[in-house]
């Protein structure tokens, strides 16, 4: 078992590694910004490294700063949490190269799944069912054109190295083929560096359901169950359950099965998901993989009672997995509360936290990073509490959400409790029925309005 692990990453997610960490009797080495040493990951780790100033580019992504970092402090392990670096396989190939364990999947594998037309190709030859689409990456416009008259609009064009709904468009003629073909190759180019575009079938009243797996060193995998990650916003996720509303136990079945058989096939590492388009008609189809742990990764944990980060730890140390399928035995929900003005299309809004009140009781869990008096920079994500509620049933989570986030007060800042508030009173949502297209059509009601 590792001695020390290093935590590449910062705000809840750093501080939920470092628990973990602490009770499986590891020494854990913080890094931080300049704009992150008021930290509670700081706090709360036994050492603490600085690694740069505030940029992202200049701290958390400096891989030679973090590496530096672990070799002073002795770690022998580095959790890369979610975000940041935790998709990088440059920096996993350079862990390895300094005798450092890469608490996650080899370079390799994040090379063949990271690519997304690599990782549906690969999907293919597994068997798992796959959106109809282009045959890799578009080598030019008139090849774009070909393969969307032969698959029939609508159509989405993707970036490959695509994330956070960049370079993503959604085209439903043929007439507005060129246009969106040219904007999302500019869109991929400047926030990714590279401009392959990918084509695939629009799928209509599609769900987002992702399978949690984990795999081990023997080449053994098994699944956790599935999260409904549909309510997204600019295909960002702002709120999860499982089970999802939408599933049947013959589905679960099938999906699970088939995310296991992904895992299996690519002999993954690790914790991970396999992610899912499923429409309507309750088909479903590969969109990705994630070869990390995930921000919604807490509602699996409590309806499985499962520590997933135990469980990387575990397997990134040679620990075989049980091969053991996992069901939901209770029902729970997660909503992201960001430091976010929902009122103001969901501006950012960092700045000082001068109250700070938290929900508590049978069933709330908190995870979050921030306290009063706590300043949120304006540099990172915006994300600074994930609130997740578990019950017997989904309309006892849904009504123990209502009551925790009625008690959540923060204020000096703007944040996303009044939508979440709102989003548990929707008929819509209360009904289990929604998409990815939910937020389209959804408009704030001055009601929810935080009293100023």
């Amino acid at each position: 078992m590792f001695k020390k692990i290093l935590i590449a990453n910062r705000g809840e997610i750093a501080l939920r590694v470092i628990r973990t960490c602490k009770e499986m009797g590891i020494n854990t080495v913080a890094v931080y910004s300049k704009a992150d040493a008021e930290s509670l990951h700081v706090r709360f780790a036994d050492e603490a490294v600085c690694i740069g100033p505030a940029p992202s580019n200049e701290s958390y992504l400096k891989i030679p700063n973090i590496i530096a970092a672990a070799e002073i402090t002795n770690a022998d392990a580095i959790h890369p949490g979610y975000g940041f670096l935790s998709e990088n396989a440059n920096f996993s190939k350079i862990c390895a190269e300094h005798d450092i364990k890469f608490i996650g999947a080899s370079s390799d594998m994040i090379d063949r799944m990271g690519d997304k037309a690599t990782a549906k190709a690969t999907m293919k030859e597994a068997g798992v069912p796959c959106v109809p689409g282009s045959e890799g990456i578009l080598t030019d416009y008139d090849e774009c054109l070909k393969t969307a008259k032969k698959i029939g609009f609508p159509v989405m064009l993707k970036a490959t190295a695509g994330g956070g709904g960049k370079g993503m468009r959604a085209v439903w003629s043929e007439d507005k083929l060129e246009a969106a073909w040219e904007s999302a190759r500019q869109e991929a180019k400047a926030g990714f560096g590279n401009d392959g575009m990918y084509m695939e079938k629009l799928i209509e009243e599609p769900r987002h359901i992702e399978i949690q797996i984990v795999g081990d060193q023997t080449g053994k995998a098994c699944h956790l169950s599935e999260r409904d990650c549909s309510v997204q916003r600019r295909h960002q996720k702002l709120t999860e359950e499982t089970p999802s509303p939408f599933m049947t136990n013959k589905l679960r079945e099938k999906m699970g099965k088939a995310a296991v058989k992904a895992a299996e096939y690519i002999g993954y590492e690790g914790a991970g998901t396999v992610e899912f388009l499923v429409d309507k008609h309750r088909n479903f189809y590969f969109m990705e993989m994630n070869t990390r742990i995930q921000v919604e990764h807490p509602i699996t944990e409590m309806v499985v009672d499962h520590d997933l980060i135990r469980e990387q730890i575990l397997v990134a140390a040679g620990v075989p997995i049980s091969g053991k399928d996992y069901y939901p035995k209770l029902h729970s929900i997660e909503c992201r509360i960001n430091a976010e003005d929902p009122y103001n299309d969901f501006r950012p809004s960092p700045g000082k936290i001068t109250t700070l009140h938290t929900p508590g009781g049978h069933g709330v869990r908190l995870d979050t990073h921030v306290y009063s008096g706590y300043i949120i920079p304006p540099n990172y994500d915006s994300m600074i509490a994930k609130l997740i509620t578990t019950a017997q049933t989904r309309e006892e989570a849904i009504n123990k959400m209502k009551r925790a986030l009625d008690e959540f007060v923060v204020e000096g800042i703007k944040t996303t409790i009044p939508f979440h508030r709102q989003l548990m009173d929707h008929p819509d949502y209360l009904a289990g029925n929604y998409t990815t297209k939910f937020m389209e059509d959804f408009v704030m009601d001055d009601k929810y309005k935080d009293e100023e």
